[in-house]
């Protein structure tokens, strides 16, 4: 089983490789026919090792759970490390000289459950894009980006040392960097990469150091020598190392302090932001915390931080979620949201809460994005108030999309009702029962429930915006004699649109596999107060369909679409005084450094001009210069005696 775990994560990485290295051979040409032929062979070559990889993580999954599924315990059949025994293989030990590094994978009910998430998620992507990016030449590299995306995914998922999680945790940020900026003609955009490398980087800087913390205090980095030697590590190390680790945490999660990155991201192709929001990248940080979750136990302090972080994040960017025009940035914000959700299951003591709606999660995010961005490659624009009405051009669409804002409220049948439950449930438990002080369990329930509001709010914002009312009418050139304005809006090709019926299955009935365990009272709340901020929207809307429901918020509507200002006070605390130090650096480089270095050479060249009016030739100067010599040295000779 092992072994085709290693093939799982080698299939997308050896694909990344050959698309790179042979999609234009032989000859490399470029341009009309050569890029179309480089784009198909590019195609087949992503999709199919992608697919061979999810058939595998499929089946090692339900094989490893048929073996060792019997008694397990939580909301979700993979929901919690601990529910089945893992499954450890060792390649080789690299001996570090201190701590060694073991090579090796691990399959257990948590790493295979994430595994099926990123491969089905990813695939459904490579699909996708083969419609939403046609014609762009330079799809061969992007679909191998994907493709080492989802090995480097893969590779945190399976690994059984820390070492080799940090690797892959590695590898997706680059491969964050390179498709966000994929269009990287447009600043915006290659700005918005480097932002979302930077920003990542910072939290990974800690992320590093916990890792450090933890492998010296077990003697160990492999994941089952750490959980095994936590018991006689003491509190002060247990709490560096977590907050440390925590710091990566938000910077790949987008959590608060950490999270602003994400809603540039979408600056990329909508594809990407799909496979970044459901499956990868985002999902690393709650997958990490899951995967040492026996060690965050141990650290109180560092789960009220988690909880106090989580309460921020979740209402914050669901109220920023509220007021934005740019549908993409509604959805960014929206997963802030989601992800503060399994954050707040962590910390309130339920793994197995948080990677339930992990699953459930990637399942209807992944079809949310892929929506939006059928919605958006029929309208040409990614903002709501260009589009209205298009239930009726694009009905797949449309009943797909409704699906995904009824699991992201958590409305049943929808797979997001219940996992929304059993984190809610978490959460209402942690208030008299749990690892949380009283503070920080009260903090964190005040918020889960008002985000549960502003979620139904924005959710059917989006959808009445988008599918309903009227499309306003936009000023088109002039046309030619004799032809007539034509906008034709249409569902997204094939290849677009298979993948979004797919992926409306699983948002649809995932949740059915914890069915059993619905707490039906807190459901009922969850659905009343979710509706209550629907029924919100829905009157200001049907008051005047026309304007933008966002005018609920009043004089609050300005702070919630700049996302409470936090960028401008990044840019204002940090980015600026930084900029500053750097400026001042070059001139000092420039001035002081650099203009010494000149200036001894405009003093040697000066020297040398000097010493060289003494070697011109001229017979009389050198007489002259003898006979002043001959004369100074009389005169000393009288004056000094």
């Amino acid at each position: 089983m092992i072994a085709l775990a290693a093939l799982a994560v080698a299939l997308p990485f050896l694909s990344a490789a050959v698309v790179l290295l042979g999609s234009r051979w032989p000859g490399h040409a470029r341009g009309g026919p050569a890029d179309t032929a480089a784009n198909r062979r590019a195609a087949w070559i992503a999709a199919v090792p992608t697919a061979a990889s999810a058939a595998l993580a499929v089946w090692l999954a339900s094989t490893h759970w048929a073996r060792f599924g019997d008694g397990r315990r939580g909301p979700f059949p993979f929901a919690a490390a601990s529910d089945v025994p893992a499954v450890t293989g060792t390649l080789t030990v690299v001996d570090t000289g201190s701590v060694p590094i073991a090579l090796g994978l691990q399959l257990d009910g948590l790493s295979t459950a994430v595994a099926v998430l990123v491969t089905v998620v990813a695939l459904a992507v490579q699909v996708y894009s083969i419609g939403y990016l046609h014609g762009d030449r330079r799809y061969p590299s992007y679909s191998a980006f994907v493709s080492l995306f989802t090995a480097a995914m893969l590779l945190v998922v399976y690994a059984a040392d820390l070492i080799v999680l940090y690797v892959g945790w590695e590898i997706m940020g680059l491969c964050s960097y390179l498709l966000v900026g994929h269009w990287w003609e447009e600043r915006a955009n290659s700005r918005a990469a480097v932002k979302a490398f930077l920003v990542t980087r910072l939290g990974d800087v800690g992320f590093l150091f916990g890792i450090f913390v933890l492998g010296s205090a077990a003697g160990s980095f492999k994941v089952a020598d750490v959980l095994a030697a936590v018991p006689d590590m003491s509190s002060g190390t247990v709490v560096a190392a977590t907050m440390l680790l925590l710091a990566g945490v938000a910077g790949k999660s987008a959590q608060v302090p950490l999270h602003t990155w994400l809603p540039d991201a979408m600056a990329g192709p909508t594809p990407i932001s799909a496979l970044i929001h459901a499956a990868t990248m985002v999902a690393a940080g709650i997958f990490l915390v899951a995967r040492l979750y026996p060690v965050f136990l141990q650290a109180g302090p560092t789960l009220d931080v988690l909880a106090i972080l989580a309460a921020l994040g979740m209402l914050g960017a669901a109220l920023a979620a509220l007021a934005q025009d740019d549908l993409k940035r509604v959805l960014a914000y929206s997963t802030i949201s989601q992800l503060a959700y399994m954050a707040a299951a962590l910390a309130a003591g339920s793994d197995g809460a948080a990677v339930f709606h992990l699953i459930t999660h990637g399942a209807f995010k992944a079809l949310l994005f892929l929506c939006a961005g059928a919605v958006i490659h029929a309208v040409g624009s990614n903002l709501m108030s260009a589009m209205g009405g298009l239930r009726r051009e694009l009905p797949v669409t449309f009943a797909a999309m409704t699906i995904g804002f009824a699991a992201l409220m958590g409305l049943p049948p929808a797979s997001g009702f219940f996992s929304k439950d059993e984190v809610l449930v978490a959460v209402e438990r942690a208030v008299s029962q749990g690892p949380l002080t009283d503070a920080a369990a009260l903090l964190l329930y005040g918020s889960a429930l008002a985000t549960v509001a502003v979620t139904g709010a924005y959710a059917t914002r989006a959808w009445l915006r988008t599918f309903f009312g009227e499309r306003p009418a936009v000023a088109l050139p002039e046309p030619a004699p004799g032809t007539a304005h034509v906008i034709d809006v249409h569902e997204a090709p094939a290849t677009m649109r298979r993948p979004i019926l797919v992926l409306a299955v699983p948002a649809l009935l995932l949740g059915f596999a914890g069915a059993a365990g619905v707490h039906w009272g807190t459901a009922a709340l969850s659905v009343a107060v979710a509706l209550l901020g629907a029924g919100a929207v829905y009157a200001v809307w049907r008051s005047d369909p026309r304007t933008d429901p966002a005018r609920m918020l009043g004089p609050f509507r300005a702070p919630c679409e700049r996302a409470f200002y936090v960028d401008t006070a990044y840019r204002k605390l940090f980015v600026g005084p930084v900029l500053a130090l750097a400026g001042l650096v070059v001139r000092t480089d420039d001035r002081a450094v650099d203009g010494a270095v000149r200036g001894s050479g405009r003093a040697a060249l000066g020297l040398s001009g000097l010493m060289r009016s003494a070697q011109n030739g001229n017979l009389q100067l050198y007489l002259t210069g003898l006979l002043a010599g001959v004369l100074l040295i009389a005169v000393g000779a009288v004056v000094l005696g």
